[in-house]
């Protein structure tokens, strides 16, 4: 896709939800662009499968690199061709059985084919899947995805089953499941923040799935199927929330990113053919459900050709009732337009010349306001770098003025001490009292005093202009684990060495050679420190700055 498209399409990425209603149409237009480019996408999914399957051909591989590369082609199968997908992890599972002997990764691979096969519709495969696995045996980190297949296999039954009864069953197995995994998930886990998710938006407050959704969408990114799954989910609260036309938008910006990353088990769009059809906008609604079924086919997954059958048909046959309706009404007025275009041809050649004239007039007009609406974002990202780069350089000179003002100040004091010591020295030895001056050069009172004094101004500039400092260095750590100073203390050890980084000095040897330790009780500090992080133990000391 070229340059201008992409930009384009991340402008409406970056719509705000107040101005959805008006800009739905123009949305449409990015989607339908979106169809007619494809092709574009699936060449490029082709190309990196093609690429995984030539590095098969290896003979040198090892049955481990197969197992890899086998994972590398379900993961661009499995929402792109089901069959496909399901044969590499059948191989996968008796690859790591037969030739690795690691039970681990092949159930690995069945809880993955498990869950195919539930989206599939072959439920009774999934479950039969589910149940070769040894649960005892499996790991901390694979039992959730193993609880999250029973969940979703036993989910789409309970959806689909013709028989009552055994919905409200297979919807209370699914329950077991999901509260095995509220109770077993941390609350910071992906699975189990989306879960949450359909908990408030099935029973409220709408509000806290609407945050919990916020929060999912900054950390995806548009064209990719999990922004395309995001903003399904968000097309699904505001649907909870009785809001069509936001319902409609995001379901837009979902089916969008489906087609953009070649996903064809998809939802958004077929949901949106069904919701244009109902509000009578059957011209869409009947090109959309078409290019889904189509996909849905390439798929090959039955399942959701059902799915889709039904809202298929009924479109079709609307359509084409609706298209011989135009066709006899246009039939009668050509016999009328046929008697009276002699006496408007001249006319309407006029008329014709001038609608071309406007019309390029008008993309003149669009063209130039395009143009002005990516300059101005241009402007308006180096006005905002430039307003933080001003803040930043503000900051830096404060700093700098501070400190050099109490750089001055210290100078000029030890100078004062320098001559108060050289004054008592010579008086010393012009007096005799070397025993004495020995005395006193010998205690190290004197430099302990120095540096007490040193740090004293140290932290207290310090503090000065990072008055909030130690409040917010707790707050980087674990509950609990913040730094409590005792009574008196401005800063101790470890908050002055994460202050100097704080200033810039990051070298642990500069660190060790001003607070007067070995360059290893520096590092051992620091490790100390980063252990107690709240978050990423890597990216603490970035947050320290």
């Amino acid at each position: 896709m070229c340059i201008k498209s992409n930009l384009f399409l991340l402008l409406w990425f970056c719509i705000p939800v107040a101005s959805i209603a008006g800009d739905l149409d123009s949305l449409y237009r990015v989607l339908d662009r979106t169809l007619e480019e494809h092709t574009q996408y699936n060449r490029e999914k082709e190309d990196r499968i093609q690429d995984i399957r030539s590095r098969l051909g290896n003979d040198q591989l090892t049955a481990l690199e197969k197992y890899g590369l086998h994972a590398l082609l379900v993961e661009e199968y499995y929402s792109y061709l089901c069959d496909s997908a399901i044969h590499y992890l059948h191989t996968n599972i008796e690859l790591a059985s037969a030739e690795l002997s690691e039970s681990a990764l092949a159930d690995e691979s069945k809880v993955q084919l498990a869950y195919l096969l539930g989206s599939c519709g072959m439920y009774k495969e999934a479950v039969d899947m589910l149940g070769s696995i040894d649960q005892e045996a499996l790991s901390t980190d694979l039992f959730p995805d193993y609880l999250a297949a029973y969940d979703h296999v036993y989910g789409e039954l309970s959806f689909y089953t013709q028989d009552p009864a055994s919905s409200v069953r297979y919807r209370h197995v699914s329950d077991l499941y999901k509260d095995s995994l509220f109770r077993l998930l941390p609350k910071e886990h992906p699975l189990r923040i989306e879960m949450m998710e359909t908990v408030y938006r099935d029973h409220g407050p709408l509000e806290k799935a609407w945050q919990i959704n916020n929060e999912r969408m900054t950390e995806v990114v548009p064209g990719t199927p999990e922004y395309a799954l995001v903003a399904f989910h968000r097309s699904l609260i505001c649907k909870a929330a009785g809001d069509t036309e936001a319902q409609k938008y995001y379901l837009t910006l979902s089916a969008i990113s489906d087609i953009r990353s070649s996903t064809k088990d998809h939802a958004s769009l077929w949901t949106l053919a069904r919701l244009l059809y109902e509000e009578g906008d059957l011209e869409r609604a009947y090109r959309y459900i078409r290019f889904s079924w189509n996909e849905t086919n390439f798929y090959n997954a039955k399942l959701r050709s059902l799915q889709s059958a039904g809202i298929l048909s009924l479109i079709d046959l609307t359509y084409q009732a609706m298209s011989e309706r135009q066709n006899r009404t246009l039939q009668s007025y050509l016999i009328l337009i046929s008697a009276l275009s002699l006496l408007l041809i001249a006319a309407m050649l006029y008329i014709y010349r001038q609608m071309k004239r406007l019309a390029l007039a008008r993309n003149h007009l669009q063209t130039a306001n395009g143009q002005l609406k990516e300059l101005n974002e241009e402007l308006r990202q180096v006005n905002v770098w430039l307003k933080t780069a001003n803040e930043d350089l503000s900051k830096s000179n404060q700093i700098k003025e501070e400190y050099i003002a109490r750089f001055i100040k210290l100078c000029s004091t030890y100078i004062d001490k320098l001559d108060a010591y050289r004054r008592m020295v010579h008086k010393k030895i012009t007096g005799g009292q070397t025993a004495e001056l020995v005395r006193i050069t010998r205690s190290p009172e004197s430099l302990d005093s120095e540096l007490e004094e040193l740090y004293t101004n140290f932290d207290t500039a310090f503090l000065h202009l990072f008055p909030d400092f130690v409040r917010k260095f707790n707050e980087l750590l674990q509950p609990g684990e913040g730094i409590q100073l005792k009574k008196g203390e401005l800063l101790n050890t470890e908050l002055r060495i994460f202050a100097l980084i704080r200033l810039g000095i990051e070298d642990s040897s500069q660190i060790a050679e001003f607070l007067r330790y070995s360059v290893n009780t520096i590092y051992n500090y620091r490790a100390k420190v980063k252990n107690k992080a709240a978050g990423s133990r890597e990216g603490f000391e970035e947050r320290v700055r």
